[in-house]
């Protein structure tokens, strides 16, 4: 298994980071196989979508509608309503897998990978890509 880290800078708000370059540029030349995406963090997820036509901050919209950052939540250290952050990852998984094929990630025409970042508490992240030949 090949495995190596990227640091992703999200801000201080909440955010939709497209990562698929960086995805890309893992996986090319390595042949058939699967890539593994993981966000090791407790806050953010990755989710693949349509960006650039308004998804992105739809699903930021859709989150905030579902999980409003108000303090209702039980988990209170960090900024206001950061509870909501903490469960965010069970409705966005912290990790994907995606075909990879002669070297390229296989995707669908629109499709991107996407960091989900609600959390502007932690404006810095990581994100692990793992490829498993077949």
């Amino acid at each position: 298994m090949r495995s190596e880290v990227i640091s992703v800078r999200t801000g201080a708000r909440a955010s939709v980071v497209d990562i698929t370059e960086e995805a890309a540029a893992f996986a090319s030349g390595l042949g058939d196989g699967l890539l593994h995406i993981f966000v090791p963090h407790a806050t953010a997820g990755l989710a693949i979508i349509e960006t650039g036509a308004g998804s992105d901050e739809d699903l930021l919209a859709s989150l905030s509608d579902l999980l409003p950052a108000d303090d209702r939540w039980r988990h209170r250290h960090g900024s206001p309503g950061h509870g909501r952050d903490h469960v965010i990852p069970a409705f966005i998984s912290p990790s994907v897998t995606v075909p990879v094929l002669g070297g390229h990630i296989a995707l669908g025409t629109w499709q991107a990978l996407c960091l989900v970042d609600p959390n502007g508490d932690n404006p810095n992240r990581q994100v692990r890509f793992s490829f498993i030949s077949d």
